[in-house]
């Protein structure tokens, strides 16, 4: 990136795991006084998982809208405020379950049903600003069409559904048909952007920084590849990939990872100057200070991988769009405020690509202590252009890995950190073998130090977030009010002002 910026670090923590009474986290109190914890500590970025709606696995990264945001973050309270619900209905909506397991069907149930009643009670005046905003997102006719049309046909995916909805072109001719259900989709959104943007500003107040983040994929059944089906590998008469995405064996998985997520057809996409993907980066710079990229070295070269194959080795190497589709984001969008999340199988290309845009990388501690190797990912190699994680959403906590790490692995790690004696798994939230790695992450060149918030409170293995390649029970860690007051303040703050993480963060805001 162009811009300086100071030494800082920030806290990984998705919207989910916030505390709060509706099963899931919203943008409400709880998020406020979640800022406010981080600000105490002089933390200075608040690292969040995509806000996209979720799969029915609850992964934020196979989202049937790329532009959208999670109904589940919207806080009933807020329409009790503009009173569309009463008391008692939202406190129909409170989970009385545990405060640490997210409880998504519940919200959903709730949520949708809150959401519901309140748009029959909708004045005028709130029509004519919901209508104001919606004319302002070009993504969210096409979105708000493509949800009310699922409804009428069961939730079956967009290519089931007959020929006059399946068609996207058909089916907007046919929108006067849907008007009512499309202005409540419209409704949801309203309110989900217009409660994140209060909260963004308090963070900002704070100054805090918000990094987002954004799947290089979409879901095969999405609005947008259901309005863009031009744009992605699918055969014309099934609807259906050719291809899919995935990656290759990697550190996380022998057989790779398979996706399934359709390829983008890049061909296509040139010859209209990028513009789906221009229009994604926008919206998302719109909405966060910085967008990490998530799998950004498909964008140099990609794995795809044979619709009908069993695992994702069968895949091959690609060429993505390279450096052509960052031209097109920098003419509409000059110095973007990119992270590159550059982690996995990486290949010159990938390097190339990231000297090119001179976007960020990224470096995790976890994978850097083989005992014979000189790893990027030890913190003696790390750049100043690049964040240093602790640990990313999918790895496991920093005390389970200690616990699950080969003891080669453990015993390199703990003597280049510079830990002494033999009782390194004793401490809890004050594990001093945890700690030493953490200064030694803080201590290093990087740009950016982040943390995930489990490792903030020192949790084992049974609080990670998730383990790629296997859908069930991921995304589900959320945490309490008691335990973010928990939180050892006083240690984060002197590690901040002792690294010189706890800086003016001079990169926000961006007026982008």
């Amino acid at each position: 990136m162009k811009r300086t910026e100071n030494r800082t670090a920030g806290v990984l923590c998705n919207v989910s795991s916030l505390p709060g009474p509706y099963g899931v986290g919203v943008f409400g109190e709880e998020a406020r006084y979640f800022l406010d914890t981080l600000h105490a500590m002089n933390f200075r970025w608040w690292q969040v998982l995509p806000f996209n709606p979720l799969d029915s696995m609850n992964s934020p990264y196979t989202s049937p809208s790329a532009f959208a945001g999670n109904i589940l973050y919207i806080d009933p309270r807020d329409l009790l405020r503009r009173g569309l619900i009463t008391q008692e209905e939202e406190t129909a909506g409170r989970w009385d379950g545990t405060p640490y397991t997210a409880a998504y069907d519940f919200a959903r149930e709730r949520r949708l049903a809150l959401l519901k009643t309140a748009f029959t009670r909708l004045d005028d005046t709130l029509r004519a600003e919901i209508a104001a905003f919606a004319e302002k997102r070009e993504w969210l006719a096409d979105f708000s069409l493509y949800m009310a049309v699922k409804e009428v046909n069961g939730q079956k995916p967009w290519w089931e559904w007959p020929d006059d909805c399946a068609d996207c072109a058909r089916c907007r001719a046919r929108r006067d048909d849907y008007r009512e259900q499309t202005a409540f989709w419209d409704f949801t959104q309203y309110l989900f952007f217009t409660e994140w943007e209060e909260l963004h500003e308090y963070a900002r107040k704070l100054g805090i920084g918000v990094l987002g983040d954004m799947p290089v994929y979409v879901a095969l059944d999405s609005a947008d590849v259901w309005a863009n089906a031009a744009l992605f590998q699918l055969d014309p008469t099934t609807r259906r990939p050719t291809k899919v995405a995935g990656v290759p064996p990697d550190y996380f998985s022998k057989d790779g990872q398979l996706w399934g997520n359709p390829l983008y057809d890049w061909d296509a996409m040139k010859r209209d100057g990028y513009r789906w993907w221009v229009n994604r980066i926008g919206a998302a710079l719109r909405i966060y200070d910085r967008v990490r990229i998530d799998h950004f070295r498909g964008l140099a070269s990609y794995w795809a991988v044979p619709a009908e194959a069993e695992t994702a080795k069968e895949g091959a190497w690609e060429p993505g769009p390279g450096q052509a589709l960052f031209d097109a984001v920098e003419t509409a969008y000059p110095d973007p405020a990119i992270i590159a999340e550059d982690l996995g199988v990486f290949g010159e290309d990938v390097a190339a690509l990231l000297e090119s845009t001179g976007f960020p990388g990224m470096r995790v501690v976890q994978f850097g202590f083989d005992p014979n190797g000189d790893s990027t990912h030890l913190p003696h190699n790390y750049p100043f252009n690049c964040l240093a994680y602790i640990g990313t959403h999918d790895n496991n906590t920093l005390l389970g890995w200690l616990w699950e790490a080969s003891p080669e692995e453990r015993a390199f790690a703990l003597q280049y950190c510079g830990f002494e004696g033999e009782h390194w798994g004793e401490g809890g939230y004050h594990s001093p073998s945890c700690r030493k790695i953490i200064e030694t992450v803080w201590r290093s060149a990087a740009r950016t130090a982040i943390i995930a918030f489990q490792d903030l409170c020192g949790f084992g293995s049974d609080a990670r977030m998730n383990i790629p390649g296997v859908p069930e029970s991921n995304w589900r860690v959320r945490t309490t009010k008691e335990t973010l007051d928990g939180i050892d303040k006083d240690y984060y703050r002197t590690i901040n002002r002792l690294y010189r993480r706890d800086g003016a963060n001079v990169f926000l805001p961006t007026g982008q």
